[in-house]
């Protein structure tokens, strides 16, 4: 019985700590999807004269980094197509692997745990404010 613990533990362990992860990893992207909706939607739809689509971008990324904050994650925003007024803005989501918040581990076990990625976009006209494409 010792040795059927002595060899099952660690694999018990692995999938432990895959599994607070991915239930990490969804549940922050959930929260990154609404809350890059709303930054796009305050600060994209219906910019400053003079504004441009990397001033929204500013104004995005900073508000979204108040929001994930945490030593594993990260968050980017960019933008493309700003021409006519029609402009996508994409934000990534970053999670590097966490063994139960103990600091960043790249590996358990043995067992590599690669950075999980999550990106959502949004496309707006900026001519008609609060208009989603």
């Amino acid at each position: 019985m010792t040795v059927e613990l002595a060899v099952a533990f660690p694999v018990l362990v692995i999938i432990a700590v895959i599994a607070m992860n991915v239930t990490l990893f969804l549940g922050e992207c959930a929260a990154y999807d609404n809350a890059f909706c709303e930054a796009v939607r305050v600060n994209a739809t219906s910019p400053a004269y003079g504004e441009d689509a990397g001033q929204s971008v500013t104004r995005i990324d900073a508000a979204l980094a108040e929001r994930f904050n945490r030593e594993f994650e990260s968050s980017s925003v960019s933008v493309s197509g700003s021409t006519g007024g029609i402009a996508t803005f994409t934000g990534t989501l970053t999670l590097r692997p966490t063994l139960f918040g103990m600091g960043l581990r790249s590996s358990v076990l043995g067992v590599s745990l690669p950075n999980m990625t999550h990106a959502v976009s949004l496309t707006v006209d900026s001519y008609k404010p609060g208009v989603f494409l």
